[in-house]
């Protein structure tokens, strides 16, 4: 009761004032704070939604507003429940993630054959010859062809065709020693 009697008392001395930003803040932040802190129970994230809420405020026609402390009221019960919800997905998201992870590891099988492929890569590698080799790793590392040609010395315009027998003798190998492996 003293509470709402304090912020009718500060809302009538702000709005004889020139409603000024700052003086809203002042008087209001530590409602909202409150308010929010009912809902979220820890107070640097109740400051944070606050924070929030008041940049909200600010970003809003003050003279649509018929009541400010209703409004900030609002926006910032509106705020916290927004942001459990938000924990809320974000924990679920991390408990799938983590199932996932604990599903999907892999056999000592399948952790073989990778290494084992990997090793054929390698191998492949080292038969080309430095300018293939140069291409296939940039590419397949994101680079675009501008910087492949800068790095292999050749045109723009040459680095599709140059790609593309890479690729194909890169295959032709990988095929041949792959034979020889099974």
């Amino acid at each position: 009761m003293e509470v709402q009697a304090n912020l009718v008392m500060n809302h009538a001395r702000v709005e004889d004032h020139t409603d000024s930003f700052q003086q809203l803040f002042t008087t209001y932040y530590p409602f909202v704070v409150r308010q929010i802190m009912r809902i979220v129970k820890d107070q640097q994230t109740a400051e944070d939604i606050a924070q929030d809420v008041f940049l909200s405020f600010y970003h809003t026609d003050r003279s649509v507003i018929e009541h400010i402390p209703a409004w900030l009221s609002k926006s910032a019960l509106y705020a916290a429940y927004n942001y459990l919800r938000s924990e809320k997905r974000r924990y679920a998201r991390q408990e799938r993630s983590a199932s996932e992870q604990e599903h999907v590891s892999p056999s000592t099988e399948e952790m073989w054959l990778a290494k084992e492929s990997q090793s054929i890569v390698r191998d492949v590698l080292e038969e080309l010859d430095e300018r293939e080799r140069t291409l296939l790793v940039m590419k397949y590392s994101g680079f675009p062809y501008a910087e492949l040609a800068k790095a292999t010395g050749t045109q723009i315009s040459s680095v599709g065709t140059l790609l593309a027998r890479a690729k194909s003798k890169f295959r032709t190998i990988y095929g041949r020693m792959r034979g020889e492996e099974e």
